[in-house]
């Protein structure tokens, strides 16, 4: 694995959930799995263990001088790339998430020639490296062009956690990697051409995946396609979606350290009590019969805060005006959704909206809500809706990504549905969908319970996509290549 981040060394996003976790269960089913990652000035490395290799890497016309570090956590070795490009600085990506630093290219072709180098100090071959996102997009690239069959028969995977992020530069800039230029690592025409790292993996990687079977599709339209569509489309035979899965010791609700009350898909007197303690610690009435929503969001476009919230009354007064219903919502983000979620809060006694980031309350809101709202644009997975299924929260989201590849509409397959799946990306789209759920709800507590029963059924360990990712490492280094 190479990866700009992983749990539990850095983390910006949900990217680094899923490194961690499936590296780790790769390993637990035999595989001798490795993960690259940058050393930043933020990291602790004091346990970590010294590598008695020093490597002078090519970069803007000179020889950069790089170490490595090396520690071992679930049977997955960890080697922590030093340079100054990232221990002498906090941030991963930049000191804000607003401001990127503006050496980025070179900071990750270094960890990317980093990748291949250390791979030869060590005298270690691997059968995949798999690349994750556009900070890991050249590694392909390199290594189609490398001429030591000490590579002839490793092969490359990458991975789109999110088609949005890709990572472009000045075209001009590419000179200061030493790396040698192809047409194929640009995008645009003339003098809008632009160095794009996500491109060049996708144009040189041998398996294409995604972090969802429906996402795979989605990104091969104009629609979702990021002006990527084509190149996509153009490798649909190598493109798979393999949807993620979710730490199953974290998210535990027979377990969780956040619940005082804690429950089963055999005993859910747990969750009756926490949503209780939450209408309490939220300001809301007590009262068991109020069907209770959630929202844990950052507050952007992408999760549908703009059509939730346009229009006078918007959709979100609206259901809290006309239904009997209660919502709590958690989040930051954009400080003109934060001013209008505050103002319709100070309206509206049965909302209770909080401007802020707390894993505590995200685990007592996947605990004790009825519903979790998730009327996202696009999703390439989610993971808020897996959590939910996981604590009986019943997920109430648009037919999207990850989303229509995890629930199941009960309207649609009431024997076997696990949630509310919405079409329309609208405000009216987004109130029909709350209509539905309480409908369900209002069939009373037998029914409810029954659902609830099924979700925390549903099959979301890394287990399970693990075995799909082996799947396509075996395939691969086969040269047999199958679409799972």
């Amino acid at each position: 694995m190479v990866s700009s981040e992983s749990v539990p060394f850095s983390k910006s996003g949900g990217l680094a959930d899923v490194v961690g976790a499936l590296s780790t269960a790769l390993a637990s089913l035999g595989e001798d799995v490795r993960v690259l990652l940058p050393l930043y000035g933020s990291g602790e490395s004091s346990s970590f263990t010294e590598l008695p290799v020093t490597l002078e890497l090519p970069l803007l016309g000179g020889e950069e001088q790089v170490t490595f570090s090396e520690t071992i956590l679930n049977k997955v070795t960890y080697y922590f790339l030093r340079h100054p490009y990232f221990t002498a600085r906090k941030g991963i990506y930049g000191d804000t998430s607003f401001t990127p630093y503006s050496d980025n290219l070179r900071r990750f072709a270094l960890l990317n020639k980093a990748a291949l180098a250390l791979c030869k100090a060590l005298d270690w071959t691997p059968d995949v490296i798999h690349c994750h996102d556009w900070t890991t997009g050249f590694v392909p690239y390199l290594l189609s062009t490398e001429q030591d069959p000490f590579f002839a028969k490793t092969r490359s995977m990458m991975t789109i956690h999110n088609l949005a992020y890709q990572g472009e530069f000045s075209r001009l800039e590419l000179l200061c990697t030493d790396i040698m230029p192809d047409q194929r690592m640009f995008i645009g025409e003339n003098a809008t051409k632009r160095t794009n790292m996500l491109k060049t993996g996708l144009e040189f990687a041998d398996v294409l995946t995604t972090v969802s079977p429906t996402y795979a599709k989605e990104i091969q339209t104009q629609e979702f396609g990021c002006n990527l569509d084509g190149l996509l489309s153009k490798r649909t035979d190598n493109l798979s979606g393999i949807i993620n899965g979710i730490d199953y010791d974290e998210w535990n609700p027979e377990t969780d350290p956040f619940l005082s009350h804690h429950f089963s898909a055999t005993d859910l007197s747990g969750k009756t009590i926490t949503k209780a303690e939450l209408q309490q610690e939220f300001s809301l009435e007590v009262d068991e019969s109020i069907p209770l929503f959630a929202m844990i969001s950052r507050l952007a476009e992408q999760k549908g805060f703009v059509e939730l919230l346009e229009g006078n009354p918007c959709a979100l007064e609206l259901m809290l005006a006309e239904q009997r219903m209660q919502m709590i919502i958690v989040g930051t983000g954009d400080h003109a959704l934060e001013k209008k979620l505050v103002e319709i809060g100070r309206n509206h006694p049965n909302l209770s909206v909080n401007i802020l980031f707390s894993n505590r309350a995200a685990h007592l809101l996947e605990a004790g809500a009825d519903f979790f709202l998730m009327p996202s644009r696009y999703e390439p997975c989610g993971l808020n809706q897996l959590y939910s299924l996981r604590y009986g929260t019943l997920p109430v989201a648009r037919r999207t990504g990850g989303l229509a590849d995890s629930i199941i509409d009960l309207d649609e397959n009431p024997e076997e549905g696990t949630g509310i799946l919405f079409e329309r990306m609208s405000g009216h789209g987004i109130l029909e969908a709350v209509e539905r759920a309480l409908a369900w709800y209002g069939k009373g507590q037998k029914s409810m319970h029954e659902i609830r029963t099924r979700c925390m059924q549903w099959d979301s360990t890394w287990q399970r996509s693990a075995h799909s990712y082996l799947a396509l490492y075996e395939s691969s280094i086969r040269g047999n290549y199958v679409c799972v």
